[in-house]
């Protein structure tokens, strides 16, 4: 039901995201067209007026355009302060093809040097000064300093203007109800979910689990798609936060309400796919009972958090958890999938935040010491002032790239020579992104768009006034051609422009004439673009996605040395374990997405005359790590209630011993894996391998032929590791759970301390799992791009802890 409803609200959403980009291009045209005359003086721009509507009223709710807006004010305040100076210093009449080149290279590096200025003022500062330069050009600087850029900031202004207006009418579309929208249909989902997976659990066959935990799948990719779009709205929502307060003065965080709400959920669908078959027979009647008890008030919890957009006043009584962890005590020591997955309910019913935030992890210390936390935060905004060097490659890179397209587009034709700069003026980012990929969409959507302009002026030539209809329906077309993988935002956001900029302006030449010449530019600014990117980004994305690998792989294995034993007091335990561990699966899920991105752009990019990238291998390597990163955070939860459950009593500290050592023995075994596979996959080649041992001369050993391998390196097993982490664990649970004690607190401290053990022995041998899988993919990885050399990956083990002991 859930993804019925989120398609036709996302269908919803799009058409009126549609049917106001056509509303905010038409008062854009209309008032270039049809105004009052002393207006449309200063709109001698209309392209960029077009441009800057389709920009800011794409997919926008009242905050972005709101947004959008102080956008494009920033933007005009730097040109109209640059520009104004550089006309004046150098003059107008002086302004030859080189001049305006250098004068937009210098430009460029001024407006994206600033670390504090957002991405997208820098970006419509880009086409506003490629505006204003080359007009300058064009006519001679007949018109002095201040009218091309006044011109220019007008006509941005209109865009902005008119997108303001089309997002109130017929009433605001505000992001604030839009996630309520997403947020209801989320929850609506999430119950789904959980419905389905209680069912698959609890199912009598193994048939019908199966059916259940398939229809799981599908309502998770639909969960994940409403996650991102109330996360890409939450932006919008601050810009109108004062609207939110008058509405709801009592606002959490609803991001952080979101990962308390989906990361339980994700545990339970882990805890069952960790199972080859189900298992049938484990739950009974009462624990069935009670499953279907949890699902009730679960059911209304989620109902009243739909309600009031993340505000929950359903509280669950205290005797359901307490059965929970009654029944984990007979399935704990027998089922570790069934036991961690009770578990997981119960921390939904618990509204245990497991997710916290560093602000929440370190909150004593801004207490004790506000003094030092104002002070590094002065720092800090002083810092921001300062150019990274990630900055100035990015000011560097821009200035040489629209300094060159700027050149050669007024070389090869001066009266259509704004096209070249301002055809890569939003394609700007400072991280990286797939360039070919981008410019080609970019490309053919200019392309498109042009073609339907010509036809549009073809068709209704004796129609002057009508031929902008036309462009009506192809604006609500672009804008869902925004949403396709193959052209995105970047190809939409051209296609719409290239009909606009036909259709919706006045030219001297044939419309034909105009659309050839423009896509010529547009090439030649792409072409400026690409061999720039290249220059200063050579290095390929498949290569950067092998070293993101290398690098989480590198941080896993961190997280695995910072799990720390169990003591009976905490003032034993390491200082602040459990928050390391959360700061580092913090920095783990940072480098997994990372290595997500470069994934997609490995995948999206060409791959010329260099090994096809085996996008299939790092999908699943990336599945591994993501199941990875939601176990490490169950451990850090599972530890820190430990900790505390431990000061109450230390009736079980030997059983804490023998847990202890079982912890020890799996970080024994999963951190030389993981050491291994992340110098594997450092390395090039197999053969600069063998020639750096030539090179330091270690042989082999003359009886068994291998190389010396040194401590700390190994290999793990199929199943026999996780079978004998999990049988030591199971053992220990069973002989914690047969302990009889008289006290009842006692009793009940010892379900408690037994539900998170087990829930520590579950993620740790589902960490040992997915660290074979992940050994396996890299095995095959190594295959891949070596198909000519055997990738025994034992023997490069061997190899590598060789030279590691030298």
């Amino acid at each position: 039901m859930s993804i019925t409803n989120t398609r036709a609200e996302v269908w919803r959403t799009r058409i009126g995201s549609a049917l106001r980009t056509t509303l905010a291009c038409t008062i854009a045209g209309c008032t270039s067209f049809y105004g009052p005359k002393p207006l449309r003086r200063y709109l001698e721009f209309p392209s960029y007026t077009y441009s800057t509507t389709v920009l800011i009223v794409s997919d926008a709710t009242l905050g972005d355009t709101l947004r959008g807006c102080w956008h494009v004010f920033c933007a005009s305040i730097h040109v109209m302060i640059f520009s104004i100076l550089s006309l004046e210093v150098i003059g107008p009449h002086n302004f030859t093809n080189l001049v305006a080149a250098l004068a937009m290279a210098a430009g460029a590096f001024v407006v994206a040097l600033p670390e504090s200025t957002h991405l997208v003022p820098k970006q419509i500062a880009f086409g506003m000064l490629v505006n204003v330069y080359v007009s300058t050009v064009i006519d001679g600087g007949q018109t002095g300093v201040f009218m091309h850029p006044i011109h220019v900031v007008c006509s941005t202004a209109l865009g902005a203007l008119a997108s303001l207006l089309a997002l109130l009418f017929p009433y605001p579309r505000l992001a604030y109800y839009e996630i309520g929208k997403f947020y209801r249909l989320y929850a609506e989902n999430a119950f789904e979910r959980l419905n389905c997976n209680i069912e698959a659990i609890s199912a009598s066959d193994n048939s019908t689990a199966v059916g259940f935990f398939t229809q799981t799948k599908f309502l998770s990719k639909t969960g994940a798609k409403l996650l991102q779009s109330i996360r890409s709205k939450l932006d919008g929502m601050r810009w109108e936060r004062l609207q939110t307060r008058i509405f709801s003065p009592h606002w959490v965080d609803l991001e952080e309400k979101l990962q308390d709400l989906e990361i339980p959920i994700r545990g339970m669908e882990i805890a069952l796919s960790s199972c080859t078959s189900f298992r049938v027979g484990v739950i009974d009647d009462e624990l069935r009972r009670v499953l279907h008890n949890c699902r009730g008030q679960l059911s209304q919890k989620s109902d009243q958090q739909a309600s009031c957009f993340g505000l929950s006043d359903a509280t669950t009584t205290s005797e359901t958890k307490k059965e929970i962890v009654t029944e984990n005590l007979s399935i704990a020591y027998k089922d570790l999938p069934t036991s961690f997955f009770l578990y997981c309910v119960h921390l939904l019913l618990d509204d245990s935040p497991i997710a916290k935030k560093t602000d929440q992890l370190f909150g004593k210390t801004h207490k004790t010491g506000d003094s030092q936390w104002n002070s590094r935060k002065i720092i800090e905004i002083v810092m921001s002032f300062i150019p990274s060097n990630r900055n100035l490659a990015f000011a560097f890179k821009s200035s040489f790239t629209l300094g060159l397209a700027v050149y050669f587009g007024l070389t090869y034709n001066k009266e259509n020579g704004y096209w070249s700069g301002l055809a890569i003026a939003m394609c700007f980012v400072t991280g990286r992104h797939p360039t070919f990929s981008l410019a080609n969409a970019r490309g053919q959507g200019t392309a498109m768009g042009s073609i339907y302009g010509i036809l549009c002026c073809f068709i209704l030539r004796r129609f002057v006034d009508l031929e902008f209809l036309p462009l009506l329906p192809w604006v609500i077309f672009t804008s869902f051609l925004g949403y396709s993988r193959m052209y995105g935002q970047t190809g939409a956001v051209s296609a719409v422009t290239g009909a606009l900029l036909v259709v919706g302006m006045r030219h001297n030449e044939p419309p034909s004439q105009f659309a050839l010449a423009r896509i010529v530019e547009a090439t030649i600014g792409l072409i400026c673009f690409v061999v720039i990117e290249i220059l200063f980004n050579p290095a390929r994305a498949a290569t950067l996605a092998k070293s993101e690998l290398s690098q989480s792989l590198r941080t896993l294995k961190d997280c695995i040395d910072q799990i720390a034993d169990i003591t009976p007091r905490e003032k034993d335990m390491p200082s602040s374990s459990y928050e390391a561990l959360r700061g580092g699966q913090k920095k783990l899920k940072s480098l997994v997405c990372q290595l997500e991105e470069f994934t997609a752009e490995a995948e999206l990019e060409p791959n010329f005359w260099f090994i096809p990238f085996h996008g299939a291998c790092y999908n699943k390597m990336l599945e591994s790590l993501s199941r990875m990163v939601d176990l490490l955070l169950f451990v850090a939860h599972s530890m820190e209630n430990v900790a505390q459950l431990s000061q109450k009593g230390a009736f079980c500290t030997d059983l804490q011993d023998r847990v202890n050592e079982n912890l020890r023995t799996f970080k024994n075994k999963i951190s030389p894996t993981l050491k291994c596979l992340e110098e594997i996959t450092r390395i090039k080649s197999p053969r600069k391998l063998e020639d750096e041992l030539k090179k330091r001369n270690i042989s082999r050993d003359i009886e068994s032929q291998e190389y010396p391998s040194a401590d700390g390196y190994g290999i793990l097993s199929e199943d026999e590791e996780v079978d004998d982490i999990t049988g030591s664990f199971l053992q220990h649970l069973e002989e914690m759970a047969n302990k009889t004690h008289t006290k009842r607190d006692e009793e009940l401290l010892k379900g408690q301390m037994i539900f998170h053990y087990s829930c520590l022995a579950f993620c740790t041998s589902s960490l040992v799992r997915e660290t074979i899988k992940i050994q396996s993919e890299v095995k095959e990885l190594l295959m891949w791009e070596n198909p000519s050399t055997p990738a025994n990956i034992k023997e490069m083990y061997c190899k590598i802890g060789a030279l590691c002991s030298r």
